[in-house]
């Protein structure tokens, strides 16, 4: 009885022709979750972790600055859980337009799907509208245009290796009737409010979006920004800056494995603490992170007021500062363009941060030299190396 919980298998077709696809049951699940002393001890941590976070990312002087950072981190991470192989400093190029590849180009395109969801959050509502244009946003332009962007599928999918058949599929998602039936269902359950923890709850949708799997590219990823949109408007965060994608890549066979025994034998609750683990880890490694990135500031600036500039010389090198918080590679043409500074003035000023070793040259042209704030970036990679 415990495996019907989570689901059935459906037969589609016959003979030869024939296979199953799981149907997973509608939320909540029945019997509901039991509430250990694990579960309560894992909630308590994460609500704690949560409520740290919220205060540290207010009390950030340039908290959307933080927040831009963090979504790029997570897209490049989330990006790489599905295969993508890219690095920071790909993203951070300040030539990107000019070297974009099919991999940078699929995170550039979940940076610009994660603030237009975020920001549509405003104006609509948590439902299947607002995940459609998320995906029309992700996939419009890049290799995922051929997959039907901002369109639930139409057809069967299925997931497994590279040139897989749905004969040798691990996993069957719900035919296209069903899964039109199970998204209704799960749109209703997201704005239906109940006695349950919504930290329980969103480990429950996320799984049933992805055992959905109701695009035909682009789950995986929609599905993690699902998190964040949900804590958002239930107010369980004042900001999006929790991401659980460090946490899923560190664990990612774990990850899929856990969502596949809830299909096998209708464990949810090994799910959902697996999940509020990963609330706490990536809780606490943002705090640790803010506080890393505020000490690292707070040590530059310190550097820059200890030269003694004059206050022409001051306001330009705080100019750019800023502008490195935003961009940690650069190269002096672009940067000059887009602050609307003399190339002579800028010139200057990258010299000044060498000798105070806040940049460092990492390209030998002579032409379209590129630098880097070394220490912004090493703070970033953890957890981004292919």
């Amino acid at each position: 009885m415990k495996k019907e919980r989570a689901g059935t298998l459906k037969k589609q077709l016959s003979g030869d022709m024939a296979y199953f696809a799981f149907c997973p049951s509608p939320l909540p699940p029945d019997p509901t979750i039991e509430i250990d002393s694990d579960i309560t001890e894992l909630l308590i941590r994460a609500h704690r972790v949560l409520a740290v976070l919220d205060d540290k990312a207010i009390n950030i002087p340039d908290i959307d600055l933080f927040i831009s950072m963090y979504v790029e981190k997570e897209a490049l991470l989330s990006s790489q859980i599905e295969g993508t192989q890219a690095t920071l400093e790909d993203i951070f190029n300040p030539n990107i337009a000019e070297n974009l590849n099919a991999d940078v180009e699929d995170v550039v395109k979940y940076v610009k799907a994660t603030k237009y969801a975020i920001k549509r959050l405003e104006t609509l509502p948590l439902c299947n509208r607002l995940l459609l244009e998320t995906h029309r946003e992700l996939l419009s332009g890049v290799r995922g245009k051929e997959k039907n962007p901002g369109e639930f599928r139409n057809s069967q999918n299925w997931i497994g290796g590279s040139g897989s058949t749905i004969k040798t599929a691990k996993y069957i998602p719900p035919d296209v009737l069903s899964m039109t039936e199970l998204l209704s269902d799960l749109e209703k359950y997201m704005n239906k409010e109940d006695s349950m923890d919504h930290l329980i709850r969103i480990s429950l949708i996320h799984y049933q979006f992805e055992s959905i799997h109701p695009f035909l590219d682009g789950n995986g990823r929609i599905g993690r920004i699902l998190i964040v949109l949900y804590l958002l408007e239930k107010k369980v965060i004042k900001t999006p800056s929790l991401y659980l994608s460090f946490y899923l890549k560190q664990n990612r066979i774990e990850y899929y494995d856990r969502m596949s025994a809830i299909r096998e034998t209708g464990d949810y609750e090994q799910w959902v603490k697996f999940f509020l683990k990963g609330i706490y880890v990536s809780g606490k490694s943002a705090i640790e992170t803010a506080n890393e990135l505020i000490d690292l500031r707070n040590k530059n600036l310190k550097k820059i007021e200890n030269e003694n500039y004059n206050k022409r010389t001051h306001a330009t090198m705080m100019n750019i500062f800023h502008y490195l918080e935003a961009h940690p590679i650069i190269d002096i043409g672009k940067t000059a363009k887009e602050l609307s500074m003399a190339y002579n003035t800028v010139s200057s000023a990258v010299a000044r941060f060498e000798k105070i070793e806040i940049l460092h040259l990492v390209t030998k042209q002579e032409r379209n030299k590129v630098y880097c704030y070394d220490e912004y970036i090493n703070l970033l990679r953890s957890g981004t190396e292919l």
